[in-house]
């Protein structure tokens, strides 16, 4: 069936001119008005023309561009506004404008629109988008208006947000009422019935039927984005279309016209959305799932892709900031792909095997190639189980999510509302043991350093992968530029096959081939979070594990860590803890700084259990690893002027043995920084200093003026949301004279001694030499 293609010209320059405007706003009026003139000029040409439809179709496409252009032109003095109160302390108020979720920081993160913001007591109106770390809590819900006192930073161009505010004191000024209020209660009482089912499965039952993410423990978390499956937990236009075709059937069951089957699934689709908040990431699933029920009313399935466009460019000119984010172009991309390229994916792979399996593995399979490009603009990693991880799970979720939505509305009979709840209970354990089991597979993912360079080689594999798979007519196989695409796509798998066998043997049996001899410390790139080795005559210390035990594992691996003689967890943050079951059962002793928080004191009885000593560390003990020697000099014993957290972060020092004399900071703030200078006595002949925070703005300039290192490492998440390394620690580490060494621009960082000299390699080169 023929394609109705013509809309995807829209599409792309809506998308293209609300990139251009997000990215270089100075531009947007510019494009906005040369759209315009564009647009009339092509309607007086078509005018005076036999046939007008060329002509027609540019005057949509620069008007359509010009509309996203002029959007954001309107939006831009409001961001502006907001954007001035970048690195102060400042009270907001707010109304939320989406579901919450749990950041790896353990945040709630919220999304809401200001309503007014300022200093401290003098809050003026405002009207921006920003987004919201807030202390976890009750009454989040869309809809509350919320009061907060926080640190403002701003966002990276493209963000949707124009602020970030990380609160540290919030009031819920006035709850979700009306019908927000309605869907809260029923949401916030099915994940409370959840939450009494057994796992695996419990925490994942709420994200699959309501999009509540908050009882996925990072754990699995991780599971579902290895194996690929993450699109299940979000409100997508996967569980749209569940919900939408769900409506069909029941209607066509009981005998509904196509015209009443479409008009119930809509309200059905909209009752949906209200369940599960309609912020911007439902309504634009929802927008899609209605493309496709538009496209049956009207009885033509080939105007999906033209519908998909439609739909897509409306949204940007809405909200052109929606252009630069990574969810909105994996919907479209999935959408695309599983209208124009997963039939002909089936069609070839129906040569080697039978049509329902073909079809089978082309609707995940296409969705794969097309979205994995995307994926490496922002990712890490790349799934390799994607394709065999939701053949396994997808045929299990629209029974989580129809049944858990049944089970969500019937919470007035409590008695049915658990039937169901248990019910949709085990599709769910079904979908989170397949993740867990897919996520352990050899070679699950590969990592992939985020960026364009990435995108373009997945890009190219995927193409070739599509090339070979996707079956020619017999007219156009037999031209000579088809074959040689062909060839060429198959030279392309050849090699990226072998280069992925060369990558195994590197990673596993000759993975410290990759790591120089004389290193006695690095920094493991593990992203936003500090996992550091020290060496010393074969014994091995690790301060802190970073948020992922992957990454963690890969990093000792690559270092021939076997065994860590001395773990020390600075605070109990998930960006310094969270990767410590890389470790489990391999470590002598714990050293540790304070925390009575349940979750911690489990974390602790865990290693304990693998054959770990604890000990809680205070200034004033002092070890031996190897050849060096170490200390502690914070947190003061027995103090109680900090509490337990960033400001009780555990700060070693190491030297000797072949180990440059290093401190190591932890996450201590300034002031928490002046008064370990007047108590630990100092000197100023330090060689490696591990930056406070991973270079927050939070910093004591004289700390770093009295210990003047000669190098500064930096543990930093690449694109990370709090903006660090903040500009104010950059100038004062460059006024004291130290090399600056940052994971991001660099990956692992390893420092040595050499003849009295210190030595530095790096993975990667930041404008010279590493």
């Amino acid at each position: 069936m023929r394609r109705d293609l013509r809309l995807l010209p829209v599409a792309g320059a809506t998308w293209g001119a609300a990139l251009l405007g997000v990215f270089a706003p100075e531009a947007a009026p510019w494009v906005a008005g040369g759209g315009v003139l564009g647009a009339v000029i092509a309607m007086v040409l078509g005018s005076v023309r036999s046939s007008a439809s060329g002509s027609g179709l540019s005057a949509v496409v620069l008007s359509a561009a010009a509309a996203a252009s002029l959007a954001v032109c309107v939006a831009l003095p409001a961001r502006d506004a907001a954007d001035a109160w970048d690195g102060r302390f400042v009270e907001a108020t707010c109304e939320i404008t989406s579901s919450a979720s749990v950041g790896r920081d353990g945040r709630l993160w919220v999304d809401a629109e200001l309503t007014g913001i300022g200093s401290p007591g003098d809050v003026r109106p405002a009207s921006a988008p920003v987004r919201l770390g807030l202390d976890p809590g009750e009454g989040y819900d869309l809809g509350a208006a919320v009061r907060v006192r926080g640190e403002a930073a701003s966002t990276d161009p493209g963000e949707r947000g124009a602020l970030v505010v990380f609160s540290s004191s919030a009031a819920i000024e006035r709850p979700a009422a009306g019908i927000f209020a309605v869907a809260a209660g029923a949401r916030h009482e099915f994940i409370a019935r959840s939450a009494r089912l057994p796992e695996p499965g419990a925490g994942l039952l709420p994200g699959l039927a309501v999009g509540d993410t908050r009882a996925v423990g990072a754990e699995l978390n991780d599971d579902m984005r290895i194996s690929g499956l993450s699109h299940l937990t979000a409100v997508s236009g996967a569980n749209c279309a569940i919900v939408v075709g769900a409506a069909f059937w029941l209607v066509a069951l009981c005998g509904g016209g196509r015209r009443l089957r479409v008009v119930l699934a809509a309200l059905t689709l909209a009752g949906f959305v209200v369940l599960v908040t309609p912020e911007p990431s439902v309504v634009r699933a929802a927008v899609m799932a209605g493309a496709a029920m538009l496209s049956v009313l009207l009885g033509r399935p080939s105007a999906g892709a033209g519908l998909l466009a439609l739909c897509a460019s409306a949204i940007l000119i809405v909200d052109p900031w929606l252009a630069a984010t990574p969810g909105f172009a994996l919907s479209v991309a999935a959408s695309g792909a599983l209208i124009l390229l997963a039939p002909r994916l089936a069609r070839g792979m129906a040569r080697w095997m039978p049509q329902p399996l073909a079809l089978a593995i082309g609707v995940p399979l296409s969705a794969q190639l097309v979205c994995a490009p995307i994926i490496a603009l922002f990712a890490e990693q790349q799934s390799l189980v994607g394709v065999v991880a939701n053949m396994i799970a997808d045929p299990a979720a629209p029974i989580a999510t129809v049944v858990g939505l049944l089970a969500c509305l019937a919470a007035p009979l409590p008695f049915l509302a658990d039937v169901l709840a248990a019910s949709a209970w085990l599709p769910a354990a079904w979908i989170a043991a397949t993740a867990e089991v897919s996520a352990e597979l050899p070679l699950a993912q590969v990592p992939l350093v985020p960026g364009i360079g990435s995108s373009l080689l997945v890009a190219v594999l995927s193409a070739a992968a599509a090339l070979l798979l996707v079956r020619p007519k017999e007219r156009v196989a037999l031209m000579r530029p088809v074959r040689w695409a062909r060839a060429a796509a198959a030279v392309v798998i050849v090699v990226a096959v072998a280069l992925g066998g060369a990558q195994v043997l590197l990673r596993g049996p000759l993975a410290t081939a990759t790591s120089p001899d004389g290193w006695a410390i690095a920094a493991c790139d593990i992203g936003q979070g500090d996992a550091l080795v020290i060496r010393s005559a074969g014994s091995m210390a690790l301060i802190d594990t970073g948020p992922d035990p992957d990454l963690l594992r890969d990093c000792l691996r690559s270092l021939g860590v076997e065994r860590v003689d001395l773990l020390v967890l600075t605070h109990f943050d998930l960006d310094h803890v969270g990767g410590v079951d890389a470790v489990q059962g391999r470590v002598d002793r714990v050293l540790h700084g304070p925390s009575d928080a349940p979750d911690d004191l489990r974390l602790l009885q865990r290693l304990a259990a693998g054959g770990a000593h604890l000990v809680d560390a205070a200034s004033g003990l002092e070890g031996i690893l190897g050849d060096a020697s170490w200390r502690v000099l914070w947190p003061q014993r027995g103090s109680s002027a900090f509490p337990a957290g960033n400001d009780s972060s555990v700060v070693v020092e190491f030297g000797g043995g072949g180990v440059p004399r290093s401190l190591f900071l932890g996450d201590l703030s300034a002031e928490s920084q002046r008064m370990l200078q007047r108590t630990a006595h100092l000197g100023s002949d330090m060689t490696v200093v591990k930056v406070a925070h991973h270079g927050s703005a939070d910093q004591d300039a004289g700390l770093y003026e009295a210990l003047r290192p000669a190098v500064a490492v930096i543990s930093v998440g690449e694109g990370n949301d709090y903006g660090h390394p903040r500009a104010e620690i950059l100038a004062i580490l460059q006024a004291v004279g130290a090399h600056v060494l940052r994971t991001d621009q660099r990956g692992r960082i390893l420092i040595g001694m050499k003849d009295g000299a210190v030595e530095v390699w790096t993975e990667r080169s930041v404008g010279g030499p590493g």
